[in-house]
C-alpha cells in the first residue's frame, strides 16, 4: 500500500496468528475445541467480564443474548437508527418489535430520546458504541434500573474502549455485551463474535443456545474420554465459532493495546489537522472515556461547501483515498418502512446528520504519512469547493 490508493481499510495479520493457524490445521481439531476455550478465557479477562460466549458473528451474539433473556413477541427493543441493519434484525428475529430512539451530539443513541420511547411493552435496550466511542451508559443504565429493562450493549465497534478504568464488558449492569470480530474490526477472526456477561444463569443458556440446543459439545464430550452422549434440550441456532477462527483470535486480542494505542495516535493527527477547518467537523470524544477508534466520522458543513456527500466521496476516490458511510439511517432502507417503531420521524437528528458523514481510513497497517496524505487532500478539497471561496471568486469577477 502507498499514497497511490489508500484503502478503507487493511488487516494487521502477523505471522504469530498464521503460526497459530498452521498448528491448528495439523492438531486436528479444527471446529470449536481448545483454542476457543483458550481465546475465551484470554478474552474475558481482558474486557473484566464473568463469562463469555464465543459465537461466528455479533449478529449470532445479538440475537443468543435476546433468546436466552427471553424476549419475543408482545415486547418492545429500544435501539438506535445509526446502526448497522443486523442490530435490528436480531430484535425482529425473536418476534419482538424494534423501536428507535434518536442520537445525541455525538451520534451515538441519546438516553433522553430513550426514555420518551419507553412503554409498559418495553423489555430491553440495545445501545450501539458507534465507531467504538462508548455511549452515555450510566444514564442508559439508570433507565434500565428504573423501568426494570435489559440492556445488551452492541459493543461491534468498541472491542477495547472503556468507561473511565472499565472496559466495555465489564461492568454487571449490563445483561450481556456483544462484540463483533469482523474482517473490518480492530480485532478480527476473519467472521466472528463474542458475548459477555457476569450472570451463570444467562451463560447457561447461551452455551446451550449456541449449539443447537445441545447439553454438550463436541469438545466437552471428547474431553470427558468416551462419553459420548448428549441430550437436545430446546429449540437452537449454529452460532459456535471455530478453532481456526479463535487461532487468529488469540493474537489479534494479545496486539489489541498496540492496535489502539496506533488508532488513538492516528485520530489525533486528524483531529490537529483539521479542527480548524470550518467546512468539516471532527468527531466528538467523551470526557472519562477511552474510544476504540474503530471509525472516524468526518462531518461535513454543507452549508459550506459547493458539493454534497456523495461528491466530495468521488472526490477522494479520484485522489486514491476510499472512504466509507456509517451508517444508512434504519428508516432509509426499504425493508423497514413498514415498521412504525423504525420511521424517520422518530430520529430527526440522525436523519439530519446522515447527510454530513463520512469515514475516513484509520487503521494501524496505515502509515503517519498516509494519515497526513488524506488529511492534506481533504483541506485541499475543501478548499477547492468552499462556499466562501465561490462567493469570492465571483465577487472579484
Amino acid at each position: 500500500m502507498d499514497n497511490n490508493f489508500i484503502p478503507f481499510h487493511l488487516p494487521s495479520i502477523g505471522q504469530e496468528e498464521i503460526d497459530e493457524v498452521t498448528q491448528t490445521l495439523r492438531s486436528g481439531w479444527l471446529t470449536s475445541g481448545p483454542r476457543t476455550a483458550q481465546f475465551e478465557s484470554e478474552f474475558r479477562a481482558y474486557v473484566s467480564a464473568t463469562f463469555s460466549q464465543a459465537v461466528n458473528s455479533c449478529t449470532a451474539g445479538l440475537h443468543l443474548a435476546l433468546a436466552a433473556l427471553g424476549i419475543g413477541p408482545g415486547d418492545e427493543v429500544i435501539t438506535t437508527p445509526l446502526t448497522f441493519c443486523a442490530t435490528v434484525h436480531c430484535i425482529l428475529h425473536v418476534g419482538a418489535t424494534p423501536v428507535l430512539a434518536d442520537i445525541g451530539p455525538d451520534g451515538n443513541i441519546d438516553p433522553a430520546s430513550i426514555a420518551e420511547r419507553i412503554t409498559e411493552r418495553t423489555r430491553a435496550i440495545i445501545p450501539v458504541h458507534l465507531g467504538g466511542l462508548p455511549c452515555d451508559m450510566e444514564a442508559i443504565w439508570d433507565l434500565a434500573r428504573r423501568h426494570r429493562l435489559y440492556v445488551i450493549e452492541d459493543a461491534a465497534h468498541a472491542v477495547g474502549a472503556r468507561i473511565g478504568s472499565m472496559p466495555i464488558g465489564g461492568s454487571d449492569r449490563s445483561d450481556a455485551v456483544a462484540f463483533s470480530f469482523y474482517a473490518t474490526k480492530n480485532l478480527t477472526t476473519g467472521e466472528g463474535g463474542m458475548v459477555t456477561t457476569h450472570n451463570a444463569d444467562l451463560t447457561d443458556r447461551l452455551k446451550t443456545l449456541c449449539l443447537h440446543g445441545i447439553s454438550k459439545d463436541a469438545w466437552n464430550r471428547y474431553s470427558e474420554k468416551g462419553n459420548w452422549h448428549y441430550d437436545v434440550v430446546e429449540e437452537g441456532f449454529k452460532y459456535n465459532l471455530s478453532d481456526i477462527q479463535s487461532a487468529i483470535g488469540i493474537h489479534q486480542l494479545r496486539k489489541q493495546e498496540s492496535f489502539l494505542e496506533i488508532r488513538a495516535r492516528y485520530a489525533d493527527l486528524y483531529r490537529q489537522a483539521l479542527t480548524d477547518v470550518a467546512e468539516v467537523e471532527v468527531p466528538l470524544e467523551r470526557e472519562g472515556t477511552r474510544s476504540a477508534w474503530h471509525l472516524y466520522v468526518l462531518r461535513l458543513n454543507l452549508d459550506r461547501l459547493t458539493i454534497d456527500r456523495d461528491e466530495f466521496i468521488r472526490q477522494l476516490r479520484h485522489k486514491g483515498i476510499a472512504t466509507s458511510v456509517h451508517f444508512i439511517p434504519i428508516p432509509l432502507h426499504t425493508f423497514f418502512t413498514s415498521y412504525p417503531g423504525l420511521d424517520k420521524s422518530l430520529c430527526p437528528k440522525a436523519m439530519e446528520l446522515y447527510p454530513r458523514i463520512v469515514s475516513l481510513p484509520l487503521y494501524p497497517a496505515m502509515s503517519e504519512s498516509q494519515i497526513e496524505f488524506v488529511a492534506g487532500t481533504i483541506k485541499d478539497l475543501v478548499h477547492q469547493f468552499s462556499a466562501a471561496r465561490s462567493v469570492a471568486v465571483s465577487a472579484r469577477s
